[in-house]
């Protein structure tokens, strides 16, 4: 039997959790006999990625979503290597891509990433179009139903899986890791893991290390990660003079491993988020969580697994991260709710088993 053929659009040149998640994808069902392909632009740091992973590329200008051009290429990309499902990613490309779907005869699914609502206006129509559509969580899904137009039975919540054999505490030696950032042992290490965005709020989690490092010297904050916010993050850490107690540690290619240092995880975002990967990481580590409710993050929530707090509530942020610092044996309470829930509900193997039943279904219609 012939293996399904999807198509991957993606019109952005970032590295975050979007693009993470599309290469995740492939990969995975590429395991299972699916057959990715990958339509981007020229200089989109996930062509270098699916380069890099062997999947094919094409390099298209998505300049827009008038770009009769690119519809065109994409037509012709689809009819030549017999497409059956077209999975388009960001706004523009979703317009072009669904357009030449649409045209060619595959079908066409849209992937909704972010939780900032789609524009309801009637002349935003692609995603009505669309055969399926996956959404990262269930607030996602929830406002498109609401604000869009979409059929109940034509949009499917599917969260990011994450591989629990790489993200497994086992694995790593916490004081090996630190060694190599360079922690003492008797540190407690709080972390964030997050692409250098403004929606990420990297403000937050310094003014959060500005109220606790006084009161706890033995505290260590790290900001893991790279984008267009790097010197603006920066330089805040200097203006609060907190270059001994904040550090930057960069890009991370390895994020078990740095996670794996952590003794808390904090996520500060306040808008865009779907489920983040980076907390179903976090969890799947053991680690304790503290983290704002926005977008899907309370799709994570279960027994008291992780600590939600609510939008521009910093005293409470500081308040349960304190709490965390002093009680060694809350710490512990967490780290054993952790790990069982992300398995059976977001780990890899249930993301691809849920995608490859909504292929199916859709191919047989």
């Amino acid at each position: 039997m012939k293996p399904i053929r999807v198509l991957h659009t993606e019109w952005s040149d970032g590295w975050g959790g979007q693009e993470i998640r599309i290469i995740t994808e492939m990969l995975s069902l590429r395991k299972r006999g699916i057959e990715p392909y990958l339509a981007c632009r020229e200089h989109a740091k996930i062509k270098e990625e699916a380069v890099l992973a062997g999947i094919p590329v094409f390099v298209l200008p998505f300049d827009g979503i008038a770009d009769l051009r690119s519809v065109w290429m994409l037509f012709k990309i689809i009819k030549k290597l017999h497409i059956d499902i077209v999975n388009t990613h960001s706004g523009k490309d979703t317009w072009t891509g669904g357009i030449a779907a649409k045209l060619s005869g595959a079908k066409f699914i849209r992937t909704r990433h972010l939780s900032n609502r789609i524009n309801p206006s009637r002349l935003n129509f692609i995603n009505e179009l669309a055969d399926a559509i996956i959404t990262t969580g269930e607030h996602i899904k929830d406002d498109m139903i609401k604000y869009n137009r979409i059929k109940p039975g034509r949009v499917v919540s599917i969260p990011t899986g994450v591989d629990e054999t790489v993200f497994d505490p086992s694995k790593y030696d916490k004081r090996e890791v630190r060694r190599l950032f360079d922690i003492k042992d008797d540190r407690i290490v709080v972390g964030i893991l997050a692409v250098l965005r403004k929606f990420k709020r990297h403000d937050l989690f310094i003014e959060m290390a500005y109220a606790i490092s006084g009161q706890f010297p033995k505290v260590v904050f790290l900001i893991a990660g790279d984008g267009p916010q790097k010197e603006n993050i920066k330089k805040l850490i200097e203006t609060k003079n907190l270059k001994k107690q904040v550090r930057m540690v960069g890009y991370i290619d390895e994020p078990a491993k740095f996670l794996s240092a952590l003794d808390i995880f904090v996520m500060t975002s306040d808008s865009g988020e779907g489920v983040p990967q980076a907390i179903i990481q976090a969890l799947m580590m053991r680690l304790p969580v503290v983290a704002i409710d926005v977008g899907s993050v309370g799709d994570l929530y279960c027994e008291d697994n992780l600590i939600l707090i609510s939008r521009n509530n910093t005293d409470s942020l500081v308040a349960n991260v304190k709490h965390l610092i002093k009680d060694k044996r809350l710490r512990q309470e967490y780290s054993k709710r952790a790990r069982d829930y992300m398995i059976k509900n977001f780990s890899e193997t249930v993301m691809s088993e849920k995608l490859l039943h909504l292929y199916d279904m859709i191919l047989k219609k």
